[in-house]
Parts: C-alpha cells; sequence; structure tokens
C-alpha cells in the first residue's frame, strides 16, 4: 500500500501548487471578462457575480495521480428583488435535489416576464429557476468571452471551452513551454451556481445517464463545499500532526479506480457511481467522528483503512449511507452550519440504487480489499494503465 501510494497516488506539491496558481489566473481572467459582457444587457438579466469558489479535492488535499483536473464554482447573480427559496422536491426519485422558487414582490407577471420566459419553468402555478436553461445560458456567455481573454493570455497558455448537454462546461488549459515549469494539460470544470448565502450554492444536476438526451428541469442539488472544507480544517487541527485519513480517502480512491479497470459493463459505470469519491468521503466523516481521533496516527493506517472498508460494506448491505451536513444533529459544536443545513430534511445517497447493486458492489468491495496485493501489481501495468477521462 505505501508503494502503492507513493509511486501511483501521491502527488508532488511543487507541481500541484503551480497547477491551482495557473487555474486561478486563468479562471479570473475568464470571470472578469463574463462579468463585464453581463453587465451590458441590462439589470433583468443573469450576470455573474465577479468572483470564483474553488472545490474539490485539489483543494482539499486528497487528489490523486496527477493534478490536471479541477472543479471550480462561478456564483451568478439574479436581477435585484429576486430572491432564490429552494426547497426539497418530492419523489424518490428526487432524493437530494431541491427545486428552487423565486421571491419578489409586485409585478412579477409584467417586469420580470423577460427573465422568467428565459430562465424559470412553471411548476404549480409558480415560477421555479431552471438549471437546464441557467446552464444552457452560462455555456454560450462563457464561449462568446473565450476570445478576448484567450487574446490576453496566448503568451501564457492557449485555453479551448468544451460542453456536453447537460453538465458544466470544461475550460481546457495548455500552458506554453516558456511560461510554467510543470508542462501539464489541465481541465476545469466550470461550475454555475446560486448562492443562498451563508456560503451554500445550488448547482444543476448532471444527467443519470450520460446518453439521455438533455431536457431543461427545474431540479437543482445543493453544494456545501464550503462547509465540508471548514470540516477537514477542524480535523486537522483536532487529529494528530501525522494522521492518516486523507491517505486512507486517497489510497481507497486508488483501489477503487483499479478495481473498475478490470469490470464488465454495465457493472463497472455502477462501481463507480456507487462508490463516488463523494460517497468516500461522507463515509470517511462518519467514521473519523465516531472515535478517538488520536486512532488515526500513520502508524495504524492499515488498521484504519479496514475500518473504513468495513463501514462502507455494511452501509451498502443496510442500503444506507446518509448525507453528511443534510439535517445531521450529531455533528461537534465546533462546526457550525447554516441553518438551512441543520433543519433539512435527512438524506439517503444510496436512495437511488437498487438492492441487488449494492449487495454486489458490496461483494467486490471486499473482494478488492482482500485482493489488493494482487490488485494492484496486476492493474498497475502499463497494459491496464489507461488515461484517466477529464470531468
Amino acid at each position: 500500500l505505501e508503494s502503492f501510494y507513493a509511486r501511483q497516488l501521491r502527488l508532488s506539491p511543487h507541481v500541484l501548487g503551480h497547477s491551482k496558481a495557473h487555474v486561478g489566473r486563468v479562471v479570473a481572467e475568464l470571470v472578469r471578462a463574463a462579468k463585464a459582457q453581463g453587465l451590458q444587457p441590462g439589470p433583468l438579466a443573469l450576470c455573474l457575480r465577479g468572483d470564483f469558489v474553488r472545490i474539490g479535492s485539489a483543494y482539499e488535499q486528497h487528489k490523486v495521480r496527477s493534478p490536471d483536473c479541477f472543479d471550480i464554482l462561478v456564483p451568478l447573480r439574479l436581477p435585484p428583488h429576486l430572491q432564490p427559496q429552494p426547497r426539497c422536491a418530492d419523489g424518490p426519485a428526487s432524493r437530494g435535489a431541491f427545486l428552487c422558487e423565486l421571491r419578489t414582490g409586485a409585478g412579477w407577471p409584467r417586469r420580470y416576464r423577460p427573465f422568467a420566459e428565459g430562465f424559470c419553468v412553471e411548476l404549480q402555478g409558480r415560477s421555479h429557476l431552471s438549471s437546464g436553461l441557467v446552464l444552457r445560458w452560462f455555456q454560450g456567455h462563457l464561449q462568446r468571452c473565450l476570445g478576448a481573454v484567450r487574446y490576453r493570455l496566448q503568451e501564457r497558455c492557449r485555453i479551448s471551452l468544451s460542453a456536453s448537454p447537460g453538465r458544466p462546461p470544461t475550460l481546457h488549459i495548455v500552458p506554453c513551454s516558456d511560461y510554467v515549469c510543470c508542462h501539464i494539460s489541465m481541465a476545469v470544470r466550470l461550475i454555475p451556481a446560486i448562492p443562498l448565502g451563508d456560503a451554500l450554492y445550488l448547482t444543476a444536476l448532471p444527467p443519470e445517464d450520460p446518453q439521455a438526451p438533455h431536457v431543461p428541469e427545474a431540479l437543482w442539488g445543493l453544494n456545501a463545499s464550503r462547509q465540508e472544507q471548514r470540516l477537514l480544517s477542524w480535523l486537522k487541527e483536532q487529529a494528530p500532526a501525522s494522521s492518516c485519513h486523507l491517505k486512507c480517502l486517497q489510497i481507497l480512491k486508488g483501489l477503487r479506480d483499479l478495481r473498475g479497470r478490470g469490470l464488465e459493463e454495465p457493472f463497472c459505470s455502477q462501481w463507480g457511481r456507487v462508490l463516488s469519491s463523494y460517497v468516500l468521503k461522507t463515509a470517511l466523516f462518519s467514521l473519523l467522528l465516531r472515535g478517538p481521533l488520536e486512532a488515526w496516527d500513520e502508524r495504524f493506517l492499515v488498521e484504519r483503512l479496514e475500518d473504513l472498508v468495513l463501514y462502507l460494506r455494511d452501509c451498502l448491505r443496510k442500503q444506507v449511507l446518509m448525507h453528511f451536513f443534510l439535517g445531521n444533529a450529531s455533528l461537534p459544536d465546533a462546526v457550525t452550519l447554516p441553518r438551512f443545513l441543520k433543519e433539512a430534511t435527512p438524506v439517503n445517497l444510496l436512495a437511488t440504487f437498487d438492492g441487488p447493486t449494492l449487495d454486489l458492489v458490496a461483494f467486490q468491495l471486499i473482494n478488492t480489499w482482500i485482493q489488493a496485493p494482487h490488485i494492484i501489481r496486476m492493474y498497475s501495468s502499463p497494459r491496464y494503465l489507461r488515461p484517466v477521462p477529464t470531468p
């Protein structure tokens, strides 16, 4: 495990630092240009707020393999006097999804009709912000701003933007050879976000089936990345200096990816969706707060990693892994949460998967742990080292 971590998973702090700095400069230029252009149509349209929020494993110290993929939230600004009002969506198929109703004063039908026609859908006689329509506008808006930004950055890098239906656009950055010492091509997923206050955001839900055509929807997902970052900072302060909790998460992600190379479709895709990085991180959070943090010292790496695998196995068998922040009353007092999260309905992250699939994933997870040395040797060979897809 130590050799697997050192050779295939561990990132160079030097390379990661350079990549994050370069991504930050390029995204800042693009957001600045997009905000300036967005102010021209007038006050009754969407526009960028002007900042961006770094989220994901690259900024939480548990990214693996290569610092070539990043996630950035791009907050949007609604027209004046329009306030987003999220509420949980009804129905078993929409667990963890939210509807974004828009609250306004008098004059909604006339004054805000252009905005409603461009970005809203009607549900039960009320206007709701459509994630699909907002995403489509965001993609086109960034594409229109790309030309000016590309010209300003031509000495640093080459940039391009790609988008697929129903998914956030991806900014591709290819540094010029004489600009940075770490010549890594990077993909940055730019995620439009509706601010709710208290560092909470609504983001568009990705389609469950990548092949399905995208239909503009009113469903949104809740992004609590800033709360997760605060929890990780608190854990770093409370745990031993040599704590291995993030290393356990990185190794488990690495084993998941290696095992996936030997699986056939459709189970390979199900394996990746059930054991998503967010599910693994949620399981780690839950396990960390169960016992003394001193037990996560580096010398107990194998024991803690096995605990994490067994905890995940039990969650899969019971078909229950609750969202760590939504309606969780057992968080430590030091981790303050917005009222919206405290009072939200608890959400089971595994509710959308059927029992046989979860049982099969649980079996393969234990099998992966038992055969970890063999899987590392077998699927780390050049024959199986496929390029990691961009997000």
